[in-house]
Order: C-alpha cells, then structure tokens, then sequence
C-alpha cells in the first residue's frame, strides 16, 4: 500500500453550491497539501438517499480510501448526514467523535453539543461525517484528521491498519 490515499469530499448541503462552499475547497486543498489525492467531490443536498447513495459508489471505488462529509450533522430537520451514513458501517469509530468534541470545545465551547460528528469504516473505506462549519473542518482536519493520516504520525495511525479493514470480509 502506498502511503498516498485516495479521499472523496462531499459537501452536503442544501443552500452550497460551487461558488459559496469554501468547505470543500479549503478540505481538497488540505488533503493534497498532506500528499493524499483527492479523487472525487462534490456538493450533496441534505437528502439522506441521497447522501447513501453517493458514499455507497464511493465506497465501492477501489481508488477511494476515505469519504470526508461537510454538513448535515446538526439537530435541525434537514441535518441527516449521520443517519444516512450510520447504516452503511460495518464499524464506528467512536473515539473521533469524543476528540473532535475535545478540540471543538477549545474553540466554540459547550456549543459542540449540537453536533453530530461521527465516524466508521464501510467496506475497508473511511468515511468521517463533519459538521459544515469552516471553524469544524478545520478543527476535523487539524486537530485529527491530518495527522491520522499521516504515516509517520506515531505511535499509531490509520494509514498503517488500511489493508487489514476487510479482514472480516474475506
């Protein structure tokens, strides 16, 4: 395997599109920058068949490691990124959740409690739900999400277990 990974970034969202998303961009930018290609994106309305279908293709694509979502993640009516993420993992991964509200609390205080964020892997792909706020992508990317995807980052990351996700599936 090859320490460049293949990322997928969907923007969902129902009032974006490709000139109002800075979300997506700025997460593209980051994950090239970190030496990752980004393989696909896109901007998603808040539809939860919609949202399944498109990590359900993406999971599927062989070049695709990890699926990043913006958005979707809060308490209103049409925040349903986690529920339409939720019953595609085969495992959640609980700890990004707790240390993503860690780092959030340092920068929007007991406000992170409106969020969602969550994490799991489906089929051997990442895929990591993220509030849409610029101030929550970057406190995602830089307080967890670059160095787990650094294979350097000690004494642990997720670049290093990648081939072994799928060994329940074998």
């Amino acid at each position: 395997m090859t320490d460049a990974l293949g990322f997928a970034v969907l923007t969902i969202s129902d009032t974006r599109d490709e000139t109002t998303d800075r979300t997506g961009p700025w997460l593209r930018e980051q994950i090239s920058a970190a030496g990752h290609a980004v393989k696909a994106h896109a901007i998603i309305a808040d539809d939860a068949a919609n949202i399944r279908k498109a990590c359900k293709d993406l999971i599927a694509d062989p070049d695709i490691h990890c699926i990043i979502t913006t958005g979707g993640t809060g308490l209103t009516g049409r925040d349903v990124t986690p529920e339409a993420i939720r019953p595609l993992l085969d495992k959640e991964i609980d700890g990004f959740s707790v240390v993503f509200h860690m780092i959030s609390y340092q920068s929007v205080g007991v406000s992170t409690l409106q969020s969602r964020a969550l994490a799991g892997i489906a089929g051997g792909t990442y895929l990591f739900a993220i509030p849409g706020s610029m101030g929550a992508v970057k406190d995602a990317w830089n307080g967890v999400l670059k160095a787990e995807f650094d294979p350097a980052h000690k004494p642990c990351n997720l670049v290093e277990i990648l081939p072994r996700l799928t060994e329940h599936l074998a």
